[in-house]
């Protein structure tokens, strides 16, 4: 595919986090007509709305950055919810994509689609492969339905449909409710409710030895941008970056950016998740593609806009 410049992109999810860091460097390109819809103007679970829409906005792309997010906990509180609605919207968004004559889209995946045991760093030939992980398993078939979504449209029809997987997504947009949190996110709020109320100790789920992989969502954005114009393979491809550390290091370096000098317990009666979870991401590498942020600069970023946000 050629540069983006001149293109008509659809952009769903504008609002979340990924979507609004496309959002803001889509914006920048030369001569590309931006779509966008909000929520209350287009109800992306009905599949009639979807297909007008695209039908009369005519976009050379779709981007989807929309669906429910959350954290282990509502994960496992809310399977239904996160089965049903992200399967209606990537259903529901390929699928009128194709129907218009759509020639390339952007579906995302998740790193809970790889199976709990599988060698690290992980690689999309192990998807399929295994279990998924209990909490988030709901969450993860819906996902692995719109990733094979995608390959059969592709080998179908011939469209040109990508799946991106990112690693743990943070930065300026992300979720802070207590039940939408994912663990960045949360170990701020955590990190500054304890320190405006002077607290003494921040307890955490699991043991902290858990290892993640982090990316910054403006470096996860500028990754996708490479691939709608470079990629031409019909497998996901991960978008990690070397910002892997254990969750109980994490902690530390949240809690020194939001300035918390109390203890940091651990309930050990919570989950950690899987013990490891990295991407191989040499794929979006070879397409010239490096992270910018380092874990530090992006925990600082990601505060500073949480506090711009946060009543005083």
């Amino acid at each position: 595919m050629p540069s983006l410049e001149g293109s008509r992109i659809y952009l769903a999810g504008h609002a979340g986090l990924v979507g609004a860091a496309l959002h803001r460097r889509l914006s920048k390109i030369r001569g590309l007509q931006l779509t966008v819809a909000p929520r209350r103007e287009l109800d992306l679970t009905q599949y009639a709305a979807v297909e007008k829409f695209i039908r009369a906005r005519k976009p050379d792309i779709v981007v989807n950055a929309a669906g429910l997010v959350g954290g282990i906990g509502i994960n496992a509180a809310l399977p239904a919810e996160f089965i049903y609605q992200n399967l209606m919207i990537q259903a529901h968004l390929v699928h009128a994509a194709w129907k218009n004559g759509v020639r390339g889209l952007l579906n995302f995946g998740s790193g809970c689609m790889y199976p709990v045991a599988c060698p690290q760093p992980m690689k999309p030939d192990v998807l399929l492969t295994g279990k998924l992980e209990p909490t988030s398993r709901s969450y993860a078939i819906a996902k692995l339905a719109g990733m094979e979504m995608c390959v059969a449209y592709n080998r179908q029809y011939g469209t040109r449909y990508i799946n991106a997987i990112p690693a743990n997504v943070y930065g300026p947009g992300d979720r802070f409710e207590t039940d939408r949190a994912h663990v960045i996110s949360a170990l701020i709020r955590k990190f500054h409710d304890a320190r405006k109320k002077s607290a003494r100790e921040v307890v955490l789920w699991g043991t902290g030895k858990a290892r993640r992989q982090f990316i910054f969502v403006d470096d996860l954005a500028e990754a996708c941008l490479i691939l709608l114009e470079k990629y031409e393979g019909n497998d996901p491809v991960n978008i990690g970056s070397d910002q892997v550390c254990a969750v109980a290091k994490l902690a530390v370096l949240a809690a020194k950016v939001v300035g918390f000098r109390g203890r940091i317990a651990w309930d050990t009666s919570k989950p950690d998740g899987p013990k490891e979870k990295t991407l191989d991401s040499q794929v979006i590498l070879d397409l010239g593609w490096r992270p910018r942020t380092d874990l530090q600069t992006g925990l600082k970023q990601t505060y500073r806009w949480y506090l711009s946000k946060t009543q005083p």
